[in-house]
């Protein structure tokens, strides 16, 4: 498989096939899940990012436990939608992952995910501890469902 343009992910994906959303942090690797109608995302958790190969076995695990048909990874654009060593740096990591599992995968612009879902926690008065224990696994759910929403059924 490759990385796929957004609007070709669902060709790609095995019919009934559920999509899992990446955040890709630095420590850790926020997870989200669709249903198999690509309507709804949720919330999955998060992994912890170590050595490519522990990290990905463990990644892998998920998907198949949760049905996953492809990928969405969030990717860091600069806000005048340019690419920076972050960008970069997830696109060698789809590509690696390419290389232990034949997956289809989409990337999708992440732009202001992690401000966002702050926002969101900070309005319901969540604690600093709270706050940042649930980040990464909600911004992956507010980039899948930015991609559901334009992708979805």
């Amino acid at each position: 498989m490759a990385i796929f343009k957004p609007s070709d992910l669902r060709a790609a994906v095995p019919e009934g096939g559920r999509l899992i959303g990446l955040d890709l942090g630095e420590r850790t690797i926020g997870l989200a899940v669709s249903d198999g109608g690509w309507r709804v995302a949720s919330a999955v958790g998060t992994l912890a990012r170590g050595k490519f190969s522990k990290t990905v076995d463990a990644l892998l695990v998920e998907v198949d436990a949760r049905a996953g048909g492809g990928l969405v990874l969030g990717l860091p654009l600069d806000l005048d939608g340019g690419e920076n060593r972050r960008s970069q740096a997830t696109r060698d990591w789809a590509r690696e992952l390419l290389t232990c599992r034949d997956l289809p995968i989409a990337l999708w612009d992440e732009r202001l995910s992690t401000q966002a879902v702050e926002r969101m926690m900070l309005a319901e008065d969540m604690t600093r501890q709270r706050r940042k224990a649930h980040k990464d696994t909600l911004a992956a759910t507010y980039i899948l469902q930015g991609f559901l929403d334009a992708h979805g059924a």
